[in-house]
């Protein structure tokens, strides 16, 4: 027996469509026409000035504090690290952020409190993560033993460098941002060049694990912040390189016994801190010997383990602190005293960054998962 041909269909009669179909044919078209007008939405945030910053560029006011929360998002599945600003004027709604739930993502921050892109490239925790000064890229460091260079608006990794070691903090070269620090669960800190993705310097102490990573000046020197904090110690917690000949500069810098988990340079003064493990953040001269301020303290936070992050607004009139207690701290960098400390979060508030347009956006972080922004 055979089957049946379709007939075809006589000119000018349209073939019966049921309304069942009809509606899933309907709403497949949406489906699509929506997605492709929020992708188009998303690479144009990524992109492109928004509304929210537009009228304040090129302004300059004093950074005032912040008041209520604008948004609560729960961002990561697991802590969150860092949080912060693009720093190119005309992309600075742009806030990212990286998690120990091995992604990092950037965020409408300014704006609708929208994620815009999530990034999956590392296999580990990413234990830290910066714009690098074109605002087109990320540089990020993870668990899984490498740092990698992201093109912000394809998600593409443009370049991957393989590590011996877990990796838990990165700077980039001031004068070329293609050149970058990587320190973590090792001896040594590495520079590598991200266009060759070869290892050009190596510099090594007596030492367990690499805190943090800070250049001075212009980039010919750098601090690193170290685990060490034996008796003998003292020659190691902070230690000043000479970039180009990989020669420590000094090492007699900080002779208390407290580990400095974050370092942060004054925007506009010869000056950095260091926040301690003693509760506290030290003030430095940033340029040699590097002394140690000891009639100026910023106190009132606690840290206890966690590596609760300090900044500086972009006037460096105040600075910012997490703490183990959840609460965001502020203090006048001039007097040293406390002007506001913000119940931020239930967990351990890890970060606090200024917006480096609007000047009274902060964005908090905390070890639950949480970014919160406040204005």
């Amino acid at each position: 027996m055979s089957s049946k041909r379709p007939q075809p269909t006589p000119a000018g009669v349209r073939p019966y469509v049921s309304k069942r179909q009809k509606l899933s044919t309907q709403s497949a078209d949406l489906n699509t026409e929506g997605s492709s007008s929020s992708q188009h939405t998303t690479l144009h945030l990524l992109s492109t000035v928004s509304e929210r910053i537009r009228p304040h560029l090129g302004r300059k006011g004093r950074t005032e504090l912040p008041k209520y929360v604008q948004h609560q998002l729960q961002a990561h599945q697991g802590p969150v690290n860092t949080v912060q600003w693009c720093p190119v004027p005309h992309l600075s709604h742009l806030l990212l952020s990286a998690s120990m739930d091995k992604t990092f993502k950037v965020w409408d921050g300014a704006a609708s409190g929208r994620c815009l892109q999530t990034y999956s490239g590392h296999s580990g925790a990413v234990r830290d993560a910066c714009w690098l000064p074109c605002g087109r890229r990320i540089l990020s460091g993870s668990f899984d033993n490498t740092a990698a260079v992201t093109e912000v608006e394809t998600g593409q990794v443009v370049a991957k460098m393989e590590n011996q070691f877990k990796v838990t903090c990165l700077a980039f070269q001031p004068s070329d941002p293609s050149v970058f620090l990587c320190g973590g669960f090792s001896a040594e800190v590495k520079a590598w060049d991200s266009r060759s993705c070869q290892v050009i310097r190596t510099y090594t102490s007596r030492i367990q694990q690499t805190l943090d990573i800070l250049f001075l000046g212009e980039g010919r020197e750098f601090m690193t912040s170290t685990d060490m904090v034996s008796q003998d110690s003292a020659d190691r917690t902070l230690i000043a390189w000479d970039f180009t000949t990989t020669a420590k500069v000094s090492n007699q810098i900080f002779h208390e016994r407290y580990t400095c988990p974050s370092l942060a340079l004054h925007p506009q003064e010869d000056s950095f801190v260091a926040q301690t493990n003693g509760n506290y953040i030290a003030l430095f001269s940033a340029q040699r010997p590097y002394r140690m301020n000891k009639m100026k303290r910023f106190e009132g936070h606690k840290v206890e383990g966690y590596a609760a992050q300090c900044e500086f607004s972009s006037d460096g009139a105040i600075l910012s602190s997490g703490s183990s207690t959840g609460s965001a701290h502020f203090y006048d960098f001039q007097s040293g005293r406390s002007v506001l400390r913000l119940h931020a979060h239930e967990q351990a508030c890890m970060c606090v960054s200024f917006h480096p347009v609007l000047s009274s956006v902060v964005a908090t972080c905390d070890w639950g998962g949480e970014i919160k922004i406040w204005n």
